[in-house]
């Protein structure tokens, strides 16, 4: 007898996939998600050509790859990408833009935490926005580093959405008061009542519920076997292209939280 339902968070796993499948359609709306301009594109290659280098045909595996925005960063390097979802409707929109690029990425089902990809496979693995929703990292950080070459290196950029400083706050609030006055512009396609409970609920029960904070991911990707890991504060021209498509309040509240690229390397020789 199969033993899915009786695995621990099944039932949050399967929430998961089911709030990040009600928000592809509107996904790529939202300045942070989809690239807005040439400018923030290259802010993007920039990070991605200081801790990858050029993809020179190499294989990439995009984890929790959403529409695509990633992986096609990653072929603009000249990359090998391969994404990764485990939201159909995020996959077909993916194909579907992929298609209209002239894109060559394979994007196909899979669980980022599970991925069923062979051992030692991909030159690169790199995610986005994925670390604060896992249900289990330090299994999925051995994944990682499973399906990485000798020598292949992961990025992860993410961050901490839990835990806010007085800066953030203050930014944050004043972008509320100027949204519900008319004065300012909303900052994304707004999400429902039951759409926003939905992600505090799922937020309260992962691994990361008191936030994602860089030094706690390092600790485990340490434990996982990676080396060579480094945390990458500096992702200002990012945010400060991003800000150009929100209101100023909530670019300067975006630009005082705790995010920060990780990047890390599987030993060369393994273990």
């Amino acid at each position: 007898m199969s033993d899915v339902a009786a695995r621990p968070n099944y039932d949050l796993r399967d929430e998961i996939k089911a709030y990040w499948s009600a928000r592809a359609a509107t996904f790529d709306l939202s300045p942070g998600h989809e690239i807005f301009s040439e400018e923030e594109r290259a802010a993007w290659h920039t990070l991605f050509l200081r801790h990858l280098g050029e993809g020179a045909g190499r294989s990439a595996l995009d984890l929790a790859s959403g529409t695509g925005v990633v992986s096609h960063l990653l072929d603009d390097l000249g990359f090998r990408v391969t994404g990764l979802d485990w939201a159909e409707p995020m996959l077909e929109l993916a194909r579907r833009k992929a298609t209209a690029r002239g894109r060559n990425i394979s994007f196909r089902i899979g669980d980022a935490e599970n991925t069923m990809e062979l051992d030692g496979q991909y030159d690169v693995v790199v995610n986005r926005h994925l670390v604060w929703t896992l249900v289990a990292p330090a299994a999925a950080f051995k994944e990682w580093l499973r399906v990485l070459k000798p020598g292949g290196r992961l990025l992860i950029v993410d961050g901490d959405f839990v835990n806010t400083n007085r800066l953030e706050r203050f930014f944050s609030a004043l972008n509320a008061w100027g949204q519900r006055l008319g004065l300012l512009k909303p900052d994304a396609p707004s999400l429902s009542r039951e759409m926003m409970n939905t992600h505090r609920s799922i937020l309260s029960r992962v691994h990361f519920s008191h936030g994602a904070r860089a030094d706690a991911v390092v600790d485990l990707l340490r434990a996982a076997g990676f080396v060579d890991i480094e945390v990458d504060t500096d992702l200002h021209d990012i945010h400060r292209t991003q800000a150009k498509n929100w209101n100023f309040f909530k670019g300067l509240a975006r630009r005082s939280q705790h995010r920060y690229a990780i990047a890390a390397s599987k030993p060369k020789e393994a273990a």
